[in-house]
């Protein structure tokens, strides 16, 4: 915020407030989001290594005891096929989030292009309340 007079009206001293309030996050959202971005990806590496391991330690005492591991090919179609099901729900799904928050972001835009308007508006209709009563005769 640039050096302003500081005044004691209680709308000027609430616009300064509301914009250094402004100011501050969008200062630190960046900063927020980079972090959470990080936490996901250290918390998708974690699941991943946790669950390969798993696997890992099974396959190795499965060896070693000599028992099979072997499955029925339509058992593996089954599973392959699931999993299939599962990666396409979850693409459609994200298309679906992804094309929601877009349309989000483009009614907000369009809400504050339109912000001014209704100011003019509001003031217009607040001036014919309050002209009866200060029209001088």
């Amino acid at each position: 915020m640039s050096t302003q007079t500081q005044s004691s009206d209680a709308f000027s001293t609430y616009k300064q407030n509301v914009q250094k309030y402004f100011e501050n996050i969008s200062k630190i959202t960046p900063q927020y989001f980079q972090s959470i971005t990080y936490l996901q990806e250290e918390c998708f590496k974690a699941c991943e290594k946790t669950i390969n391991a798993s696997v890992s330690m099974q396959q190795e005492f499965a060896k070693k005891t000599g028992i099979s591991t072997e499955i029925p090919s339509a058992a593996k179609s089954a599973i392959v096929d699931a999993n299939k099901q599962f990666v396409q729900a979850s693409t459609v799904q994200n298309q679906f989030v992804k094309t929601t928050i877009d349309t989000t972001v483009q009614n907000m835009k369009t809400f504050n292009d339109n912000v001014n308007a209704f100011v003019e508006l509001n003031k217009n209709i607040i001036q014919s309340w309050v002209n009866p009563f200060t029209q001088k005769n």
